[in-house]
């Protein structure tokens, strides 16, 4: 979230002190990440002690215990959650008063809390040849935990569901029978009616890959889900952490390992020379084409109907509506993600 959300520091303040008996003494909210639904901040006690804070809302409780299950066992890129008083590793924070005159509207945010770690995402700084091998090395791990049944119960399985390309394809349809008034969603039906045979492709691409993977499933593993350079942190004794654990899934290994040769961060290397690091740490293993094929198309499509929602139902949060729409844009740019997800696709189609 880039624009501070509507809730008073002081709420958030009380929070901390009454479920992590924190003093806090200064509360900076931090304008990062794209996700609408995840405020964060850096809460700086009175003894000078910082503390990185996440509010979240459509919250997943996997995505703090599983983290945490991590790292207890030795997954060293992870950041784990701090407890509670009471040894919980969440709580809820108060709803902003202006959303208790609409209570049929109101999703709480869960707050959570991390040890404040300074440092750069992975398109902010460059990674060294060693954090792409030590990332395939962290992958590997996560891909070959076995969980206990209670978390893995908790977790989203793939179906290689038609939503986001349904989604797309709704929209496409509105703006061709719709007039915006607000500048971006103009701009951005305008961008989608001259992309719109483009677009089509992609939805119809990922549908003959999306039946052909319901047919003959690859295995299923834990998948981070989101692993791309932003959610990479290089911290100022240049080790790496990975974060942002709401999108966990159990799903093809290709989940994760899309985002591999696409550019991830950056340090002048092709993304062959990116891809030979991060195998040297995973290891070898037989990557399924088809599936790498289908979630590039699918990661596309689903930003595409994520910020046609966010853009075309509402006029909310300037500074995030402009930050979506150059995201959307720059998947049709040359040797972008559309042009990868292509190549990938016709590779499969040879193999």
């Amino acid at each position: 979230m880039l624009e501070k959300p509507d809730i008073a520091d002081e709420t958030i303040i009380t929070c901390l002190a009454h479920a992590y008996g924190l003093d806090v003494a200064e509360l900076t909210f931090l304008p990062l990440g794209a996700d609408v639904n995840t405020a964060v901040y850096r809460a700086r006690t009175r003894r000078q002690t910082p503390y990185f804070v996440k509010l979240r809302r459509d919250f997943a409780e996997t995505a703090v215990l599983i983290p945490k299950f991590l790292a207890d066992r030795g997954l060293q890129p992870i950041i784990p959650p701090l407890p509670t008083r009471t040894g919980a590793l969440w709580t809820t924070l108060p709803h902003p008063k202006s959303e208790i005159q609409n209570p049929k509207s109101l999703i709480p945010y869960c707050l959570i809390v991390y040890p404040f770690v300074n440092g750069r995402n992975g398109f902010e700084t460059l990674l060294l040849d060693r954090h792409r091998v030590e990332l395939g090395a962290a992958l590997r791990q996560l891909h070959t935990t076995a969980l206990p049944a209670a978390l893995a119960n908790g977790i989203p399985r793939e179906t290689f569901a038609p939503r986001w390309r349904e989604s797309v394809s709704r929209f496409l349809a509105q703006i061709d029978g719709q007039t915006f008034a607000e500048p971006v969603a103009a701009e951005l039906a305008a961008f989608l009616h001259a992309r719109r045979q483009e677009t089509g492709d992609l939805v119809a691409r990922a549908h003959r890959l999306a039946r052909a993977l319901q047919a003959r499933p690859p295995a299923f593993v834990l998948c981070h889900g989101d692993i791309h350079g932003w959610n990479l942190l290089i911290d100022d004794d240049d080790a790496l952490h990975i974060v942002d654990w709401d999108t966990l899934i159990l799903a093809p290994k290709e989940r994760d390992l899309m985002f591999v040769g696409c550019g991830l961060g950056g340090n002048g290397h092709t993304l062959q020379e990116e891809e030979r690091l991060f195998y040297e740490g995973y290891g070898p293993t037989a990557v399924n084409h088809t599936a790498l094929a289908y979630y590039r198309y699918e990661r596309i499509i689903e930003d595409i109907a994520v910020i046609c929602a966010q853009l075309l139902t509402t006029d909310a949060g300037e500074a995030d509506r402009r930050a979506a729409l150059a995201m959307l844009k720059s998947n049709f740019g040359p040797d972008g993600t559309i042009d990868l997800a292509i190549r990938t696709d016709e590779t499969a189609r040879e193999a």
